[in-house]
């Protein structure tokens, strides 16, 4: 079980405490509240996740209006655990970039592992710029990308500042992946050669091939040992249990195990340097309407770039 789930069914307990102490079966209380009953049980099993606004008419209906700063608190703290882009987002994407300036800022050891793009702190502004258009277009958040760009080069001073260490971990299709122009491509590949040479920073890459000892689920970046970050389509997730952490930092050193580093990584990325100039040749805005090729296969076209 999840932080999250954990914490949302203990929320759950309580306001069913709170709604036995007042002598209300949840029929009664969803009539007071003029809801289905259905959402009073889903809420008390912690298979819904109440608002802000939900928890203090929960406490007003059971005669407890004291206990709503309390619920509220307990509800902040769930959401820090399961952030929604919707409500993360609403203000775009620049103020989220700069929050994690300070999370980066703070952590000695960062291991990041990437299994579908290259991650955000050794991105260029032009990759990180198609990036976030593509976010702000499916997601309709406010069109800061301007300012995202220059937040996301703003945390990567850390790479250079002393007594922080990186480790990234990306597998080749990381690297292929096309989502920006090819020019801007070839620009992004070659930041990550210069990129590895920093002290603070390790880079592996796992080349195709390789028999993984695990399947790559999900990237994660994890934040010394006490804090671990996954991204989905919806939302990010925290996750902050010890033994849950444990966890992803173990599956961590076993991606680490079957990456290449040093002279090996540098040769992954030269490879798919070439074979992205191989694809490109006489091709190079990549919308002839034709299907590009790399090794005799279709390479598959990113929707926002056609």
């Amino acid at each position: 079980m999840t932080d999250f789930q954990r914490e949302r069914e203990a929320l759950g307990a309580w306001l069913h405490r709170l709604r036995r102490d007042a002598g209300l079966n949840g029929k009664e209380l969803a009539t007071r509240l003029g809801w289905a009953a259905s959402k009073v049980s889903r809420i008390e099993h912690g298979r819904q996740t109440p608002t802000t606004p939900d928890v203090e008419a929960w406490s007003r209906a059971c005669g407890r209006p004291d206990e709503a700063a309390g619920l509220a608190a307990r509800l902040l703290a769930l959401d820090s655990h399961y952030v929604n882009w919707r409500r993360s987002l609403r203000a775009g994407h620049a103020p989220r970039q700069r929050v994690a300036v300070e999370l980066d800022r703070g952590t000695q050891l960062l291991r990041v592992f990437e299994s579908a793009m290259v991650p955000g702190l050794l991105q260029t502004a032009e990759y990180a710029r198609s990036v976030f258009s593509a976010l702000v277009a499916l997601q309709g958040t406010p069109d800061d990308v301007p300012q995202a760009v220059e937040a996301r080069m703003e945390r990567q001073r850390a790479l250079y500042q002393p007594g922080h260490e990186f480790h990234f971990v990306l597998t080749t299709a990381a690297l292929r992946a096309r989502l920006c122009p090819p020019e801007a491509h070839r620009g992004q590949l070659d930041r990550l050669l210069a990129v590895a040479s920093l002290p603070g920073v390790r880079l592996g890459v796992i080349p195709d091939g390789t028999a993984l000892p695990l399947a790559p689920l999900h990237s994660f970046w994890a934040f010394d040992e006490r804090l671990v970050q996954v991204e989905t389509w919806t939302a990010e997730i925290n996750v902050t249990d010890a033994d849950e952490i444990d966890l992803y930092l173990r599956v961590f050193e076993h991606y680490a195990d079957a990456a290449r580093y040093g002279a090996g990584a540098r040769q992954v990325v030269t490879t798919v340097l070439a074979e992205l100039a191989g694809a490109t040749e006489g091709d190079d805005d990549g919308l002839d309407g034709e299907p590009d090729l790399l090794d005799g296969r279709a390479v598959p076209r990113t929707p926002w770039l056609d």
